[in-house]
């Protein structure tokens, strides 16, 4: 398996770099989770999708990093099938899941702002379930499929050219001598993940700017553009990411290392950024972290004035 091209001295400062990143993403989509999961209140449909997507984006950082971080402190080279296997097909899926979970926040938003009198009686719980489950069952066919093309060949390589395993270092290292449909193919269903969504986004908030700019109350235009802004945010960095990784692997000067750290950025900047965005833009989360600070500041302080009553009455 390839790695980072690093001095001992960059690939200590990697690893650390590495480990605040995943515990950063990590701890901050499992807050997420928990401020969703314990407060009934919360468990709307926007929230549930937010809760959704928290829970991919755990998914794929605690695929691409712990392995990398790993490789990168016992200097191994090497990996079993099955492993590659599996962080292949996860951080497919997380990347699919990111683009249908994007696609379905856009229409529950395109509901709640031009059909805000029918919003509860048609995205309710069970309809938001069943999204959820038709977005999981597509994403499982979508990819599953890539990887059955992939899979059909016989291998004669043991030889991952990246550092992280992906459907085309897979490929690589088959006997397939053409591979045109498999390229074909997988062009097809990227294309299909980019123009879902971009066809939902595109379609929902032209809907949703004609209803903001018809209502004549300034203070539910401005809700309703500043809700929509924390998905629509969410979207351009996942977007930009992807275009900035189609164009640096463009760039045959490009170095090597900047390419394979551009291949991270998917899976790890959304990863890290939606905690940040959604708790700094959605008014309810923003409550809810100020009182679970508020908790820990006041036990904070509690601590040491207790610790003195107790040596006192000692």
């Amino acid at each position: 398996m390839g790695g980072f091209d690093l001095a001992e001295t960059a690939a200590y400062v990697t690893i650390a770099i590495g480990i605040l990143i995943y515990v950063f993403a990590l701890c901050s989509n499992l807050l997420l989770l928990v401020i969703i999961a314990v407060n009934a209140h919360l468990h709307q449909p926007m929230y549930l999708l937010l809760f959704s997507l928290s829970f991919n984006d755990i998914i794929g950082v605690s695929a691409m990093i712990p392995p990398v971080v790993y490789n990168l402190m016992t200097e191994q080279r090497h990996t079993s099938f099955l492993s590659c296997l599996f962080q292949a097909l996860f951080l497919h899926l997380n990347v699919g899941a990111t683009f249908l979970i994007l696609s379905a926040m856009a229409f529950d938003r395109y509901i709640a702002i031009c059909h805000p009198l029918r919003y509860h009686a048609i995205m309710s719980k069970t309809t938001v379930n069943y999204i959820l489950m038709l977005c999981c069952l597509i994403n499982f066919l979508l990819v599953g499929s890539v990887f059955g093309l992939t899979l059909r060949y016989p291998f004669c390589s043991t030889h991952v050219s990246n550092f992280y395993c992906d459907n085309m270092s897979i490929l690589r290292m088959t006997c397939a001598k053409d591979i045109t449909i498999n390229n074909l193919y997988g062009l097809f269903i990227t294309g299909l993940y980019h123009g879902l969504t971009l066809f939902s986004i595109a379609f929902s908030y032209t809907f949703i700017l004609i209803a903001c700019f018809r209502n004549k109350d300034s203070d539910a235009r401005s809700k309703a553009l500043y809700t929509c802004a924390t998905h629509f945010l969410v979207f351009v960095i996942y977007e930009c990411s992807a275009a900035v990784i189609v164009l640096v692997y463009r760039i045959p000067q490009s170095p090597l290392n900047l390419k394979k750290f551009m291949a991270m950025s998917l899976v790890v900047f959304p990863s890290c950024l939606n905690p940040i965005i959604y708790g700094a833009k959605t008014k309810e989360i923003k409550q809810k972290i100020k009182q679970i600070y508020k908790i820990f500041q006041r036990s904070a302080l509690e601590k040491p004035r207790l610790n003195r009553v107790k040596t006192i009455a000692e």
